[in-house]
């Protein structure tokens, strides 16, 4: 395989992975939790999406022949205000996330190489991807910790439980060894 389809498939797999996380949070959550705020610096969940969902959007919008920062984002809106339902806001957080893996979806590796503008500044799709990766996954550790923090002894963890490593590691083993 192709070192530039075999990045290609590890980023669409990095990306699945984060929204993830979003989605096992956001079913631990209801409406309420979902837009609650930390303290008056910090942002709900809700505010994250509705950045997240207005980012993809822009990013990985037509990302050849436009800027990725698009005339009609209002990216200070995406910090204010709520979602009316959960609803709402998953149909945000899946019409986001369903246009960058289209768009990924699309690409070739020798696109991988290709200049894209970013608030007028050049990027290579490479360097878009790995941009959005960091600043994805750092939303998304701001997403699950917001979670545990309301759910508290009620959370689900989404990896290995506290005090099940050696467990998890002997299950990870056998199951790669058949």
């Amino acid at each position: 395989m192709h070192i530039g389809q075999h990045y290609l498939q590890t980023a669409i797999t990095t990306f699945q992975s984060m929204k993830s996380l979003g989605d096992k949070t956001f079913a631990q959550l209801t409406h309420e939790e979902l837009h609650f705020q930390p303290s008056s610096e910090s942002n709900s969940i809700a505010v994250i999406v509705k950045h997240i969902s207005g980012n993809t959007r822009s990013r990985w919008t037509d990302i050849f022949t436009t800027d990725g920062e698009k005339p009609d984002r209002n990216r200070d809106a995406e910090f204010e205000g709520n979602y009316e339902s959960k609803k709402a806001l998953l149909e945000a957080w899946e019409t986001g996330w369903n246009i960058l893996f289209t768009t990924l979806g699309s690409l070739k590796p020798d696109d991988l190489e290709r200049k894209i503008k970013i608030r007028g500044e050049d990027h290579t799709v490479l360097q878009a991807i790995e941009r959005q990766i960091a600043h994805y996954s750092n939303h998304m550790g701001q997403i699950v910790y917001i979670g545990k923090l309301i759910k508290n002894e009620e959370w689900k963890t989404l990896s290995v439980a506290r005090g099940k490593s050696q467990e998890f590691l002997q299950e990870m083993l056998r199951k790669h060894k058949n």
